[in-house]
């Protein structure tokens, strides 16, 4: 299954690999790929399975987004790279990556956790509950939808949330949001060891971020050799929406310093 994507920059460029969370699709990097292209990267945003323009590929779950993943890399022709990840895309980037750590040339972690031990925030608990998930969803529309993440910033207009709403737009992609949820189990992550990549990391952070809360960050800092963090005052979860020229600024510095 090929996934739709976005994409920036010279094609013999290193490559950033831009993966979205939840519920976003590649749209939440369409300033990131243009900044990368001017630093001489080339960008590349895969929309996950079910996200954005790419279509669903059932079972919706956590293995099967790191195996479409993979699929989009190889089918790209992209040889190593650095994955720039928020949120879910964390979840997913970071198991690909330890999974192909040939492929891995740095990291860019946003918002998300890789922890064994990690706890899910209370939306997430609601959707991975059965019944429960499905009459949070059902009973969701664009407008309400919109609302939803209104709630958490003021960034997303109109345009971002029509984009962001086809993948929860009718029953099979809220059936497949469930399915990604459910496989997200954080005891599957004690046989990864994202130390051993031993790749220099970028931590991009919100010090509001009510969903994955600073303090996994500096867990990240404590647990990799080779880190920095950036963090952005006053931002909340969704960074990458909210201040795109901060942010920018952080990968772009990052990115030139490894070419």
């Amino acid at each position: 299954m090929s996934l739709a994507f976005r994409e920036a920059g010279p094609a013999d460029g290193p490559v950033a690999l831009l993966v979205h969370g939840f519920p976003q699709s590649s749209y939440m990097w369409r300033d990131m790929t243009l900044a990368i292209a001017d630093a001489g990267w080339r960008a590349v945003a895969p929309d996950l399975a079910g996200f954005g323009d790419s279509p669903l590929d059932p079972p919706g779950t956590w293995e099967r987004q790191v195996e479409a993943l993979e699929g989009f890399r190889v089918e790209r022709g992209v040889e190593r790279c650095v994955p720039v990840m928020h949120d879910w895309g964390a979840l997913i980037g970071l198991r690909w990556a330890c999974e192909h750590p040939d492929a891995v040339a740095a990291l860019v972690i946003s918002s998300g956790g890789f922890f064994p031990d990690g706890k899910w925030h209370g939306m997430a608990r609601a959707l991975r509950t059965p019944d429960v998930g499905e009459q949070t969803l059902a009973g969701l529309d664009r407008d309400g939808f919109g609302a939803v993440l209104r709630a958490s910033s003021e960034a997303f207009d109109d345009e971002a949330i029509d984009e962001y709403w086809k993948g929860l737009a009718d029953e099979a992609h809220r059936r497949d949001a469930l399915e990604l949820y459910r496989s997200g189990d954080f005891e599957k992550l004690a046989g990864y060891r994202l130390a051993d990549l031993e790749v220099p990391v970028l931590l991009v952070w919100g010090d509001h971020d009510e969903f994955a809360p600073l303090a996994g960050a500096h867990r990240f800092e404590r647990e990799l050799a080779d880190t920095e963090l950036v963090v952005i005052e006053g931002a909340g979860h969704f960074i990458w929406d909210e201040h795109p020229e901060r942010c920018a600024g952080a990968l772009t510095a990052f990115l030139q310093r490894l070419a």
